[in-house]
């Protein structure tokens, strides 16, 4: 994978990176409105600052973009990366962008008859976040493997701390449900557009947040 990344043109620079563009790029779906609402917002889009409780600037955003996780197979690929300048600290965060799609697959679904990949990607997501190794099986998987991407890139830059925010545009916070089942496994309460800090067996600071989009990007 190439480290080297051009500047935008605008939102229609993030469909080519789509894993396919002309089906995910739609009217409507969040692949479309993130990249509307970040590219609008030439910086960090204000219900996403509002997730930290400091001043907060984005510094540099990569649309669609992949960390490698253990076990081969796929990459988690997170529809944005950035980092963010909160007060002194420097945040990692991965942005999971919704409308009304759900976030994939179970624990228990996808962790099904593992082969020893799934067996050594999942050690070393429970070892990232610091859960026992048996997570619970109704968890979403997509929610453990961006968290614990935001972490490894954390870990890259030398970041205060990592953070997941999902920007959601559904009016009726879809999945909203799944998003708090996955704060509850770190003893976390979550409320729409308030972000709560965990700090991981590791040292780490994590940033959880649900921040609610701009609807009017629903139609561009």
């Amino acid at each position: 994978m190439s480290r080297i990344y051009v500047p935008s043109s605008g939102p229609g620079s993030w469909q080519a990176m789509l894993a396919d563009p002309a089906k995910h790029w739609r009217i409507g779906y969040s692949a479309r409105t993130l990249a509307n609402s970040w590219e609008t917002a030439r910086g960090l889009p204000a219900e996403v600052a509002a997730m930290f409780d400091k001043p907060a600037a984005l510094l540099l955003a990569l649309p669609e973009h992949k960390v490698p996780l253990a076990g081969g197979g796929r990459d988690s690929q997170s529809d944005v990366f950035a980092l963010i300048r909160a007060g002194e600290d420097l945040c990692a965060a991965t942005i999971e962008g919704k409308v009304n799609e759900p976030f994939g697959p179970t624990v228990g679904e996808w962790f099904r008859d593992p082969s020893e990949g799934k067996r050594l990607r999942m050690r070393q997501i429970c070892t990232l976040l610091g859960i026992e190794p048996d997570p619970p099986a109704d968890l979403r998987y997509q929610l453990l493997h961006r968290t614990a991407s935001a972490l490894l890139e954390s870990e890259r830059f030398k970041a205060d701390e990592a953070a997941m925010i999902v920007h959601s545009f559904s009016a009726a916070r879809m999945w909203f449900a799944d998003f708090q089942r996955f704060a509850e496994l770190f003893g976390k309460s979550v409320r729409p557009d308030e972000a709560v800090s965990v700090d991981l067996k590791s040292g780490k600071r994590l940033r959880l947040g649900w921040a609610t989009g701009n609807p009017e990007y629903l139609s561009r």
